[in-house]
């Protein structure tokens, strides 16, 4: 009995120290570079595309979408859009909706910045380009995959 106490110990101890470095692992560094046109008045609405990709090499396209709601109006497009995420452990933890609010005034030369989550995985955006925004707003910024890649081929008949 004595002599499965320590075999117990032991794997007690390496089940543990494996557990930790794969925790560790799974904070994948990705990164999303992207362009998008917005508009809003009162609703805010935008699309665009863009590039997610991660130090373990992948990389996806990606389709944008945002809607929201609050007090805004504005026209503009980003050119130069980035972003960054933390607490991915696959590139594919990076689609889904997240949640933004953004307060905003920009005239000519737009820009942007917001933190935006999704469960434990956030996104902190940049962005660059042209136009005017003013406004406050609460809104769902989608990250999905391009519609060609979702859908599935017809059937083959013969």
């Amino acid at each position: 009995m004595k002599r499965v106490k320590p075999l117990m110990l032991a794997a007690a101890v390496l089940a543990a120290t494996t557990g930790a470095a794969s925790a560790a692992d799974r904070d994948l560094s990705c990164s999303l570079k992207f362009t998008s046109k917005e508009w809003s008045a009162l609703y805010s609405s935008a699309v665009g595309a863009g590039t997610v990709t991660c130090k373990d090499g992948s990389s996806m396209p990606v389709a944008i979408t945002a809607k929201g709601i609050g007090i805004t109006a504005g026209k503009w497009k980003i050119t130069d859009g980035t972003g960054k995420f933390t607490h991915v452990a696959k590139i594919e933890d990076v689609l889904g909706s997240y949640l933004a609010v953004s307060g905003d005034v920009g005239v000519s030369k737009a820009g942007t910045a917001q933190a935006l989550t999704k469960g434990k995985v956030s996104l902190a955006l940049a962005g660059k380009g042209e136009g005017f925004d003013v406004g406050i707003a609460i809104s769902e910024f989608k990250i999905s995959e391009p519609a060609a890649q979702t859908s599935k081929p017809a059937a083959k008949t013969k």
